[in-house]
């Protein structure tokens, strides 16, 4: 699915996040759907709902990590696809 890099993630309500060493459990209390992350998915998802568009997250990302552009927005579209498959995250519009 094609996101709007303009757009905002945001944690769905009913989700829990809990930070284990490097990684991370993100679980739905509602759907008891669970995902867990290593050391990557848990930095790409911290960006993600702390950055003010999807955008500015990969900007931080790029920095951060030696990978291509293209590649990078790949795996944040891919990474996005299956939190909102899981209802972990939701996609607004920046304000």
């Amino acid at each position: 699915m094609a996101h709007v890099f303009t757009s905002r993630v945001r944690i769905a309500p009913d989700v829990l996040y809990r930070l284990v060493a490097e990684e991370a459990v993100l679980l739905n209390l509602k759907t008891e759907q669970y995902l867990g992350l290593d050391a990557v998915g848990t930095r790409m998802w911290e960006i993600l709902v702390a950055a003010p568009s999807i955008e500015a997250a990969c900007d931080t990302l790029i920095g951060e990590y030696d990978v291509d552009p293209p590649r990078l927005r790949q795996d944040v579209e891919e990474f996005l696809d299956k939190l909102l498959g899981q209802r972990l995250i939701l996609v607004e519009p920046s304000a």
